[in-house]
């Protein structure tokens, strides 16, 4: 792909315009391409897609119940293998609830459609943690992979670092019900209400 086309997706993905836009318009997009998925939800794809999105599920509740947001440089539990471990546990959370479809193409999109997001996101993020937290954000970067897990930084002692505080300011509690009610719709739609 010419370098232009790319650098035009970059800048749609940095447009402030239209993030703002989709920024209001998320929840309905969302509801609405759930309701679409629900017609396409395949059996035999029901269970390794809950696995998957469990997984990243997981991954997501570790990361916002340590992670203070502005207030401490996160450098524990999931912090230690990766920078960026939310927007992965993200991914996986989605991926799998898409794999319940069984179709590749949908991945594919949806694979192509976040690394524009996460990429984009994590470049605006850093520059605002590499202001607030300087040295100790840069050393951190030497030592830490913004995407692939390594284990530089790696202590026993640092893995399960709950915080309360985190715990309650990143909703925690609500990002575990609200899939749970996803995965329950999802596996009436696949067994017991099929479309």
């Amino acid at each position: 792909m010419p370098e232009s086309f790319l650098s035009q997706i970059h800048d749609i993905f940095n447009n402030k315009k239209v993030r703002k836009t989709f920024l209001k318009l998320r929840v309905p997009i969302g509801i609405l391409l759930f309701i679409l998925m629900l017609t396409q939800l395949k059996p035999a794809w029901f269970l390794p897609g809950l696995f998957v999105s469990i997984l990243g599920q997981a991954l997501q509740v570790w990361c916002m119940s340590t992670i203070k947001t502005k207030k401490k440089l996160t450098i524990t539990g999931p912090y230690m293998f990766v920078r960026n471990p939310m927007y992965i546990g993200r991914f996986f959370l989605v991926f799998g609830i898409l794999m319940m479809t069984g179709n590749p193409w949908l991945l594919i999109l949806l694979t192509i459609g976040y690394y524009y997001y996460m990429v984009n996101r994590v470049n605006r993020e850093e520059k605002i943690l590499a202001e607030l937290f300087g040295k100790d954000y840069e050393e951190f970067c030497r030592d830490v992979h913004p995407y692939l897990p390594g284990f530089k930084r790696f202590d026993v002692k640092q893995l399960g670092s709950f915080n309360k505080e985190s715990f309650e300011q990143n909703n925690v509690l609500t990002n575990i019900v609200l899939p749970v009610i996803c995965y329950f719709v999802l596996y009436l739609f696949t067994f017991v209400w099929p479309i």
